[in-house]
């Protein structure tokens, strides 16, 4: 009985803590398409970059590849044209 009293709790707890991560904004974008990324690219440049945008590290690949790709995400990295690195 205690065990299986532990395995409800935990996994209570796991839901608990990758549920609580996100917002509701986050869920819905998540919901609205079938994988966490576009592509691997896609993938590469948001680890690379940061949500609030600080320190941004963007190449005129990912600008195209983001066109090319229909990236998506709630968080835009804006640069100026002097930020963008060439390839």
């Amino acid at each position: 009985m205690r065990s299986r009293i532990m395995q409800v709790s935990l996994g209570l707890g796991v839901l608990l803590l990758t549920g609580a991560c996100a917002s509701k904004d986050d869920w819905a974008m998540w919901r609205s398409h079938s994988t966490h990324f576009a592509s691997g690219e896609h993938g590469f440049f948001s680890m690379r970059n940061n949500k609030d945008g600080s320190n941004p590290k963007v190449y005129r690949s990912d600008i195209e590849a983001s066109r090319q790709e229909n990236w998506w995400g709630l968080y835009a990295i804006t640069v100026s044209p002097s930020q963008i690195f060439q390839n």
